[in-house]
């Protein structure tokens, strides 16, 4: 049974958190001397009345916490990333930096599902107000806005573990602490150590303070957003790009496995973690051939072929999309095999998004698995992970995500196709925004000129984006007749 009351109660208390964030951004340009006071305050406004609307509207659902379901946790899920990004939009938009209601919507659900693709053809014209929100946007989206929210403010009672599950990422868990809200705590202590790492040395390495900021923001939730029009090819500093390159990788790994590490002691719980493995290898991999591939195309000397094979692989796996260069103008084996990267993803439980690498390794020990099963048929081959035996219905679960997530990459194709896309750009946008990267192959290069992007297409993109950030199933379910049936 669904609880209208339930779900309305809960939207407006984010929505008043989300209007006191905007509101808090309003001292930046107070600070600065800037301009874009008004968006921020006339936005937190809107969403406070919104919001107050919303509790008043669910004032009579008292006892919340017993009586929220899991169908009310995906709805409530759903409707947070679209209302945070109906909401967020607002300081762009009544700013005038962005006028169009379409473009500011896209911008908003770019930095919420840490995607990193931009409408602004020039960044570097924003004032640092607008700039330092289109960063928090990519922050608070990277670890998830309902999981920040109940790590923030633990205000959802029982309901937090109808809403983490819903929200979650991945087929596998790791279980902190029985309270998710204390788990929370837990992980978002590290992600707030790793920005603060992340902008401590990026500022050492010369990068100004407030550059350093955003960066870190934008690396800790691999979303890519850059305050510089030609994002880290700017600064043109090796430090600064082997910096970023380190924190990517590191924020794709499992958050859960990175507190038991760090906070627990317990290293080697990562160290012998199989996806950790499989994360690592497919990186070490696709930067060997890519170094390779440059060292004798003659392009580079070994050691920038290292250093741009190593960033933009990492860049592209960990779904961060931060560039240096124009990788399209590599040789056509690179930048297909940068293509397949596109798919990978980080571990399950990180802020990175695509397939994730637990998924890639429970479906290649399947495949292997039925082959040997072809010559023993009457052996039996569990598909193990860390030790444990993965359930048929959990390998089930992976082999479907899989085959949904290809054909939703295949239907966004034959979309962009239909509205006017040519045929690489086409392929290079759907699973650009499927998997959350922001960049691309095609023929305009790495990164699509979507200012020029039909309307219809960036509202689609927007919604790709969105179920590629929730893992396909979260948004589909609302799409199912069965889900609305009341029981």
């Amino acid at each position: 049974m669904i609880h209208p009351r339930i779900i309305s109660r809960i939207i407006g208390k984010l929505l008043l958190i989300e209007a006191g964030i905007m509101f808090l951004c309003g001292i930046i340009p107070i600070v600065m001397s800037q301009n874009d006071l008004f968006g921020f305050l006339a936005a937190s406004l809107v969403a406070a009345v919104s919001g107050m609307a919303c509790l008043l509207a669910g004032k009579k659902s008292r006892y919340y916490q017993e009586l929220m379901t899991r169908r009310d946790g995906y709805i409530i899920v759903a409707i947070c990333w679209v209302i945070f990004s109906l909401f967020g939009c607002l300081p762009y938009f009544f700013s005038g930096y962005i006028p169009s209601f379409t473009d500011a919507y896209f911008e908003t659900m770019s930095g919420f599902t840490t995607t990193g693709s931009t409408i602004v053809p020039d960044i570097e014209s924003f004032p640092n107000g607008l700039l330092f929100w289109r960063s928090l946007t990519q922050w608070i989206g990277g670890l998830g806005i309902v999981f920040f929210t109940v790590a923030v403010l633990p205000v959802f009672g029982m309901g937090e573990v109808q809403l983490f599950a819903a929200e979650a990422t991945g087929p596998t868990r790791n279980k902190l602490h029985p309270r998710i809200s204390i788990s929370g705590r837990w992980i978002l202590s590290v992600y707030l150590v790793i920005t603060a790492g992340c902008a401590v040395c990026l500022k050492l390495c010369g990068m100004g303070l407030f550059d350093s900021i955003n960066h870190a923001l934008c690396t800790a939730a691999t979303g890519g957003f850059s305050t510089r029009n030609a994002s880290i090819a700017y600064y043109a500093s090796p430090a600064i790009e082997y910096v970023i390159t380190i924190f990517m990788f590191i924020s794709g790994i499992n958050y859960g496995l990175l507190f038991f590490a760090t906070v627990k002691g317990r290293v080697g719980k990562l160290i012998f973690d199989t996806e950790f493995h499989w994360y690592l290898g497919i990186t070490a991999l696709f930067t060997f051939v890519v170094a390779m591939c440059l060292l004798f195309s003659g392009q580079y000397e070994l050691a920038d072929s290292i250093r741009n094979a190593l960033f933009h692989v990492t860049a592209i796996i960990t779904t961060t999309g931060f560039t240096t260069t124009d990788y399209t103008a590599w040789p056509p084996v690179i930048w297909m095999i940068l293509g397949l990267g596109l798919y990978f993803g980080g571990c399950a439980g990180s802020t990175s998004g695509g397939v994730k690498s637990i998924r890639i390794a429970i479906l290649c020990k399947s495949m292997r698995n039925e082959i040997d099963r072809i010559l023993h048929p009457n052996a039996v081959l569990p598909v193990r992970i860390n030790g444990k035996v993965i359930p048929p219905q959990a390998r089930q679960s992976v082999l479907t995500f899989c085959i949904f997530f290809l054909a939703l990459v295949f239907f966004g194709w034959f979309f962009y196709i239909a509205i006017g896309l040519d045929i690489t750009d086409a392929y290079g946008t759907s699973i650009s925004c499927l998997s959350n990267v922001g960049l691309t192959i095609g023929y305009h290069g790495c990164n699509i000129p979507w200012d020029h992007m039909p309307t219809i297409g960036k509202w689609f993109s927007t919604l790709l984006m969105l179920v590629g950030r929730l893992e396909v199933f979260a948004v589909l379910l609302l799409f199912t007749p069965s889900f609305w049936k009341h029981y």
